[in-house]
C-alpha cells in the first residue's frame, strides 16, 4: 500500500470547489475530495489584512500522485497564488487507505 497524503486548498465559491474536486477525482489524482464551507479565511495579501468567505477542498491521494495533483491544481485553480498544502497521513483505517491507493 502506498503512503497516503491529504492535500488542502481553498477557493472563493462552492462551484469552484466542486469543479476542482471533480477534476481531481475524474483524473484519478485523488480518491476523494471533501468540500467544506463556507469558512472565513483571514490573511494578509499585498500588504492588506483581508477576511473572505472560502470553501476548503480536502483531497486524499498517494505520495506518488502528489506532484501531479499539485500541478493540476496550479493549472486549474482560480487564484493567482493558491494555498496548496500536503500533509502526510500517518495513521488511520488501513482498509480506507488501501482504497485510496486503489483509486488513484
Amino acid at each position: 500500500m502506498a503512503d497516503c497524503v491529504q492535500v488542502l486548498t481553498t477557493v472563493d465559491s462552492e462551484e469552484a470547489a466542486e469543479r476542482l474536486a471533480r477534476g481531481m477525482v475524474d483524473g484519478r489524482l485523488a480518491a476523494c475530495v471533501q468540500v467544506v464551507g463556507p469558512i472565513c479565511s483571514v490573511y494578509r495579501w499585498q500588504g492588506v489584512v483581508q477576511a473572505e468567505q472560502e470553501w476548503q477542498c480536502l483531497a486524499k491521494t498517494t505520495a506518488e500522485r502528489l506532484d501531479e495533483l499539485v500541478e493540476h491544481l496550479g493549472r486549474h485553480h482560480p487564484y493567482d497564488l493558491p494555498e496548496i498544502i500536503a500533509t502526510p497521513i500517518v495513521g488511520g483505517s488501513q482498509d480506507y487507505l488501501r482504497w485510496v491507493s486503489e483509486q488513484v
